[in-house]
């Protein structure tokens, strides 16, 4: 699927990329079924526990030269998890941290470098002619001077990502320039016009490759022969990026989540934390709450509503499953949903936890030293509108209330209206940037 995009994008058919986007997203589960098919076909027994921590031991041997290792791992994690039924995590059953013996695979699998003298529109075109686009330039003359003023001056070294990023009308060529004086990140966007390919905008700088690859847009759809080197490669980019962001950004979901949690629980074994409220006017339908120190909050399902809220919370699980496939338009938080997750009991303040086997007994119940969560959502945190506008700086307030305006607009341009707009449901990412993630009415 991901491999169709190069001549998706060629032929210019939008619509056969987005159906290819949401085949993707739906592989995972159709293979995990198809797995777990194959092995009650040839008489596993489902129940036989020592068998299958034997057959993970095996597994885990003959994958550690694999470059999918880890994509390998999570998924066998998955079929595991199906297949006995497991709530939080079992490690007889499952892999819970990467291999000892493992290392990601070199760099030079998924990028090319070249040395640079310093003619900046001729390394342009040798950047663009290596992408090797069959469709004409409407005008390369045009694109290689306006975009060669943006790149960096001066001789270096420029490593290229070899696989471009392919997202909805668009697509990105990614890399960095590697100077005396350090490295600048970059990303060349181009988009294919009636007229022919164009050259729309050259991004350079940390600030921008994170807009880019932010929280709040949809994967790429990027082929590639080493899934971790390209994230870590990517992180080189972008550090102030986790791990799990960049998974999700070329389209690893289940591997994003993987890595998620190892993030939270070695917070959790780092930090005196405990889980609270998180900030902000408490939710009519969701319960949400955040680690103080921790970048991502976390959102439960209430019992029952108020009679202003027409929705049951079958109707918000199904409107986050819309935001998981529609294109987010770089409004739209993703929000990561896990199953039977375990978090541990004494981490939460009282009031918290009290609230929650109150209010929220459908999704969450406490086994021993541990509270269960049959369905949560877990998103990165953001400022709630209504408190940044408050107490930030009036230029910055002013900055923030106009950039809302123009997310109501992008959301619009991609068919979201965001029913309840109210500034609470918005909040401001530490970029600046104002996004939704109140998804009850949606």
């Amino acid at each position: 699927v991901t491999q169709r995009a190069h001549a998706r994008f060629e032929a210019r058919d939008w619509v056969a990329i987005h159906r290819d986007l949401l085949e993707r997203i739906d592989a995972y589960g159709v293979a995990i079924d198809s797995t777990i098919d194959s092995l009650v076909e040839i008489g596993f027994a489902v129940d036989d526990r020592d068998t299958w921590s034997a057959a993970r031991a095996i597994f885990r041997s003959e994958h550690l030269e694999d470059p999918y290792h880890e994509i390998a791992e999570t998924f066998f994690n998955s079929v595991a998890r199906k297949l006995f039924g497991t709530k939080g995590i079992d490690p007889h059953l499952e892999f819970l941290a990467p291999a000892a013996g493992w290392t990601t695979p070199d760099d030079r699998l998924v990028i090319r470098s070249h040395d640079h003298d310093g003619d900046r529109q001729a390394l342009l075109a040798d950047v663009l002619r290596e992408c090797r686009f069959h469709a004409s330039w409407a005008d390369l003359s045009r694109d290689l001077e306006a975009g060669s003023q943006r790149l960096p001056e001066g001789p270096g070294t420029v490593e290229v990502v070899s696989a471009p990023f392919y997202r909805g009308k668009g697509v990105y060529v990614v890399g960095r320039f590697v100077q005396s004086d350090g490295a600048t990140p970059f990303a060349l966007a181009i988009r294919h016009e009636r007229a022919g390919l164009e050259l729309s905008a050259v991004l350079v700088g940390e600030a921008d490759l994170a807009i880019l690859f932010s929280f709040t847009r949809a994967a790429f759809l990027v082929s590639n022969p080493a899934p971790s080197t390209l994230v870590r490669f990517l992180g080189k980019l972008m550090p102030a990026k986790q791990l799990s962001e960049l998974y999700a950004s070329i389209g690893f979901r289940k591997q994003a989540k993987t890595e998620g949690y190892r993030e939270v629980m070695r917070h959790l074994e780092r930090s005196d934390d405990r889980f609270e409220y998180a900030p902000g006017t408490p939710g009519l339908v969701m319960i949400v709450f955040t680690l103080p120190g921790f970048d991502v909050v976390f959102k439960v399902i209430r019992d029952h509503f108020p009679p202003q809220k027409a929705v049951t919370p079958g109707d918000v699980t199904d409107r986050y499953r819309i935001v998981s496939r529609h294109d987010r338009a770089g409004r739209l938080v993703e929000a990561h949903r896990f199953v039977d997750l375990r978090l541990p009991a004494a981490r939460f303040t009282h009031v918290l936890r009290e609230e929650l086997l109150e209010n929220a007994s459908r999704s969450e119940h406490r086994d021993l030293d541990q509270l269960t969560f049959s369905t949560i959502y877990v998103e990165r945190k953001v400022t709630p509108l209504d408190i940044y506008v408050k107490e930030a700086r009036k230029d910055l307030a002013i900055r923030a209330i106009t950039d809302y305006g123009i997310a109501i607009k992008n959301l619009a341009a991609s068919n979201i209206f965001p029913g309840d707009m109210l500034l609470k449901n918005f909040g401001v990412t530490n970029r600046g940037r104002v996004v939704f993630y109140d998804y009850d009415e949606i």
